[in-house]
């Protein structure tokens, strides 16, 4: 993979992957099998009792731009209303509410209730009514609308965390000819731990993984390789916290160019027991691997 991702850099259709490698002998993209375990003993031992691991089990680690969009999908949004928002086109038409509570509760879907701490209406307005810091077109007089906001009011939508999907606060505005509600999550950006970032170098190596149904000692893994790879299987290293996984994978040395394509398919990997509440680390990143195949 890493071969693959030297290519995709250089931005050319064919490119020659056969050159030296920084990598393992023989050109393995991964941890070679004689390297794999010392590799993963050593991503085991990194993340467990962490910093990164404690809030990724207990704390609030948001998996998703906490208001990416900031609007309530009913229909479609209007290219007017996206454009006028882009450039800042917002007037406030009412007074917002100032006796909201300044924390609540979120439930984890294990049961356990934490309390964050909340950001006003006020607050929420002006974060999101600033024009966006490029704006490739000014906003033409007959595309554009001001977006008047008529009102205010708390309420949830969801948002996926380290955790597992919650419901979270966040403050609705009603805004005039609009049917969807202008959303802003409300939950303090203080309160949430921002994602662990990967280990220097580090090359992804498993992008997903999943349960496998009927077979609870196996994970369906999800990776991606360079179209001249070589995949000689999945790797796993269990502990009693973590379970560590690799992708074994060989460029091509036969000197032929080699088309810059990042290809990626599934395979399963066997452990010694069913993984149970185990967190799934990669070998490459040193970071955890998210459930859901459909990721990306």
């Amino acid at each position: 993979m890493r071969r693959m991702i030297a290519c995709l850099s250089l931005v050319l259709l064919l490119s020659s992957c056969s050159g030296d490698h920084e990598a393992s002998p023989g050109g393995s993209h991964g941890a070679s099998s004689d390297g794999f375990e010392t590799r993963a003993r050593e991503v085991a031992e990194r993340w467990q009792g962490s910093a990164d691991d404690h809030a990724w089990r207990k704390g609030f680690v948001a998996l998703e731009v906490l208001n990416p969009h900031g609007w309530n999908h009913v229909r479609r949004i209007p290219a007017w209303v996206n454009r006028s928002s882009h450039n800042g086109a917002w007037q406030l038409a009412a007074k917002l509410p100032t006796d909201a509570p300044h924390r609540a509760d979120v439930r984890w879907p294990d049961g356990e209730v934490s309390q964050v701490p909340l950001i006003s209406a006020a607050r929420a307005y002006e974060e999101f009514s600033k024009s966006a810091d490029l704006i490739e077109e000014e906003c033409p007089a007959k595309r554009c609308r001001p977006l008047r906001v008529t009102g205010a009011g708390l309420g949830k939508v969801p948002l996926e965390t380290s955790r597992g999907t919650i419901q979270v606060p966040a403050w609705m505005f009603t805004v005039e000819g609009v049917e969807q509600k202008k959303v802003h999550v409300a939950v303090d950006p203080s309160a949430v731990t921002a994602r662990p970032e990967r280990t220097q170098r580090g090359i992804e190596e498993v992008m997903a993984f999943d349960l496998v149904a009927g077979k609870p000692d196996e994970l369906l893994l999800r990776y991606g390789f360079g179209a001249c790879d070589t995949v000689q299987g999945p790797r796993a290293y269990e502990t009693d916290q973590l379970v560590v996984v690799d992708m074994d994978e060989e460029g091509s040395s036969s000197g032929h160019p080699c088309p810059a394509i990042l290809k990626t398919a599934t395979t399963t990997v066997a452990l010694a027991r069913p993984l149970g509440d185990r967190l799934v680390l990669d070998s490459g990143t040193g970071l955890p691997v998210l459930r859901g195949l459909n990721r990306r």
